[in-house]
């Protein structure tokens, strides 16, 4: 059990179980891009800790970037997504992945994803650590999926909890 800010949270998912789930993400990719070179886009400030480990797991060449996006406030979700860093003309006819930490409403991906086309890749795909198929919103295509979970709130391994908790190895619940 950890407090952050006077919350109580429990340990969800230890850091063999995520690196397990990493591992299973990076085979599918290996195997899918044999004979391609994907350019990786981290979702930052969350998806950090996921897209380091996982390019430490891909056996093939990569080329990573990253950009930032958020739509939440404290412990909820604002459904507005702002940008504050944002893509490159590099993307162009590149085989894109984007990597997010967790999708849960599915609004801040599908902005993205919407955002990525603009730059005329030659393909894009996602893939995300954490999928909360409860909480999702709007339909978009999900190409790799770490381990599906229920609508909770989580902290730890690069998601946060008003800024706080992302240094975290383990990931954890909100203790209810």
């Amino acid at each position: 059990m950890i407090t952050i800010k006077e919350k109580q949270f429990k340990l969800f998912l230890n850091e063999a179980q995520i690196q397990k789930a990493i591992a299973g993400i990076a085979s599918q990719i290996n195997q899918d891009y044999r004979e391609k070179r994907p350019y990786l886009v981290c979702v930052l400030n969350g998806a950090f800790m996921f897209a380091a480990d996982l390019v430490k797991k891909l056996t093939i060449e990569t080329e990573i970037d990253f950009v930032k996006y958020t739509s939440y406030q404290g412990m909820n979700t604002t459904g507005n997504v702002s940008q504050s860093l944002g893509f490159s003309s590099t993307i162009r006819g590149k085989e894109v992945i984007l990597l997010e930490d967790i999708v849960d409403t599915g609004l801040t991906a599908k902005a993205i994803l919407q955002e990525i086309t603009q730059f005329s890749p030659a393909s894009v795909k996602l893939a995300t650590l954490l999928f909360k198929p409860e909480a999702l919103q709007t339909s978009i295509p999900i190409d790799y999926v770490g381990l599906e979970i229920e609508n909770k709130f989580i902290v730890g391994y690069g998601m946060d909890y008003d800024g706080l908790a992302r240094n975290l190895k383990d990931i954890y619940v909100l203790q209810e």
